[in-house]
Formats: structure tokens, C-alpha cells, sequence
């Protein structure tokens, strides 16, 4: 039986916090087979694509009230997550990047900035690639409210952040 760390997050975003350093902290104490359960007021699915770069897949819930409770678990393929991978973490064919931004010396948000700035003047279809010093994580949203698709993680050598976006119509 696998066993959780627990956290919920949901008193932290009624006070107006941001929890993202606490779960990503909560992460970083789990032991080899241990698992994140995660309890949200919403569904938090940028954190989804978050995981999965990191290699967790996950299992959702919706409790009352609009309550979530998402499990997540190494991907290992034992555990399988509950619904597809979205098409911006599969496979497939995307065309060679049309744009490439090395955002590494920048602080935030200007490396956010920049992006968007650039997505808006690609065709549908066409990609983007940079290279930053850390995971946007606050640029998924952004990413997913604008309906984009994207795929990153760390290089090897875990210094740089490789992000490639689709633009999509």
C-alpha cells in the first residue's frame, strides 16, 4: 500500500497565498515509493503538467463543494494517471521552432513577458523554443488560459529549463 504525504493547500489559497513553494517543497521530502496527496479548493490542472515533468502521473478526485483531492505518484507505470496526457506533454510531430528566446540571464517576469510577447506574433501551429534558468510555472497558466500547448523540462545537466510552445488555433 503506498503511502502519502498530505497537503492542503486549500486554507492557503482562501488567505490569498500562493502555495506552489510549499507542494514543491513537500515533494523534495518524499521518500522512494512515497506519494503526494494534494487537497484544493479547485482543479489544478497547470500543477498537472507541472508533476508530470517532474515524473509523477496522478489521480483526481472531486470532493464536495468543488473540493479536489489529486493524488500523485512517481510514474512508474504502475500507477497511470486518470485521464490522457495532454497533447503538449506526448509525443507526435511538432515543427522545428520558429522563434528562439534564451531568457537564462533574466528575473522574473520579464522571461514570461517576453514569451507571450513572442507567441502572439507566430501563425497557429508554429512553436517557440527557450531556454530559461527555472520552471515556469507561472507561465503554464498563462500558456493554457491563452490555449497553447507546451513540453519542457530540465537538460540533463539540470541548469537550464527547455520550453517549446505550440501555437494552436
Amino acid at each position: 500500500m503506498t503511502q502519502f504525504i498530505d497537503v492542503d493547500v486549500r486554507p492557503i489559497l482562501r488567505a490569498g497565498g500562493e502555495p506552489f513553494s510549499i507542494i514543491m517543497a513537500a515533494l523534495e521530502r518524499l521518500e522512494p515509493g512515497e506519494g503526494l496527496r494534494l487537497y484544493a479548493p479547485f482543479k489544478p490542472v497547470p500543477l498537472f503538467d507541472v508533476m508530470a515533468s517532474k515524473g509523477f502521473a496522478h489521480r483526481e478526485a472531486e470532493l464536495e463543494g468543488g473540493e479536489w483531492e489529486i493524488r500523485f505518484m512517481p510514474d512508474d507505470g504502475s500507477f497511470g494517471a486518470a485521464e490522457p496526457a495532454p497533447a503538449a506533454l506526448s509525443g507526435g510531430d511538432w515543427p522545428e521552432p520558429v522563434v528562439h528566446l534564451d531568457n537564462r540571464d533574466l528575473d522574473p517576469p520579464e522571461p514570461m513577458v517576453r514569451i507571450l510577447a513572442a507567441m502572439e506574433r507566430l501563425a497557429p501551429g508554429q512553436t517557440l523554443c527557450a531556454l530559461l534558468s527555472r520552471e515556469p510555472v507561472f507561465l503554464f497558466r498563462e500558456l493554457t488560459k491563452r490555449g497553447h500547448q507546451w513540453r519542457g523540462g530540465f537538460t540533463p545537466q539540470k541548469d537550464t529549463y527547455q520550453l517549446t510552445v505550440r501555437v494552436c488555433a
